[in-house]
């Protein structure tokens, strides 16, 4: 990852900060973009933008924009916001739909059309979404979460069809991401079982990597111990 430039989305949340860390520490330069506003410095080696609202396609554009500005080019766009919400069909609310379509689905294409541009020039561009394995049969609950992340899996394979040779486009599809807020809501599970932020950012990174330049349009489980 040595001198790669990287967007990640969602930097601010529990994965998103493994993920930057990782890279930083990997020899990456970061562009880490969230909703959450920041004070944080721009450095040659890292740029924080907060108060973006990727769903807004002009922000997103925006960010985007201002990056590889920063930076001088784009290689690799990792779109991590996102947001999870427990409902069923029936006693749950229909704006609880729209509001993780927005979230999960939209931010990742708003930041993917934005970055093409860039990663097409790169030579190693790569785009790693995250998906989910409770998109793949969701249970009782999970529908709205299940449907905004089933949308992510569709635009990973449009997205790599469409990139073929230009850019590769992948998503992990975690179980469980063992945080601190998935411990609280969930205390009488076994923990052990799920996957940590770090095991699920080197296989993110490793999608990002040079070595992994053959694999495009995948949709890897990254199930922990379950």
């Amino acid at each position: 990852m040595n001198g790669k430039v990287i967007v990640i989305t969602g930097a601010s949340g529990a994965l998103g900060k493994v993920v930057m860390d990782a890279a930083i520490a990997r020899g990456a330069k970061v562009a880490a973009l969230d909703h959450v506003p920041t004070t944080i410095p721009a450095t040659s080696d890292q740029l924080h933008l907060g108060d973006v609202d990727l769903s807004d396609a002009d922000q997103a554009l925006e960010a985007i924009n201002d990056s590889a500005a920063h930076f001088g080019r784009l290689d690799v766009l990792i779109n991590i916001a996102g947001a999870f919400s427990f409902e069923t069909v029936a006693e749950g609310d229909p704006k609880t739909w729209q509001r993780l379509y927005s979230i999960n689905t939209l931010t990742a294409v708003n930041a993917s059309r934005a970055a093409i541009p860039h990663l097409s020039g790169s030579g190693a561009g790569r785009i790693i979404n995250i998906g989910s394995m409770g998109a793949l049969q969701a249970g009782a609950g999970m529908g709205p979460y299940a449907a905004s992340k089933a949308g992510v899996h569709r635009l990973t394979e449009a997205l790599a069809a469409e990139l073929k040779g230009k850019v590769t486009v992948n998503a992990v599809l975690p179980s469980t991401i063992d945080t601190p807020a998935n411990r609280r809501d969930m205390p009488k599970a076994d923990f052990s079982k799920w996957v940590t932020p770090n095991e699920l950012a080197n296989v993110i990174l490793f999608l990002a990597s040079d070595e992994a330049s053959a694999v495009t349009g995948a949709l890897l489980p990254v199930n922990g111990r379950v």
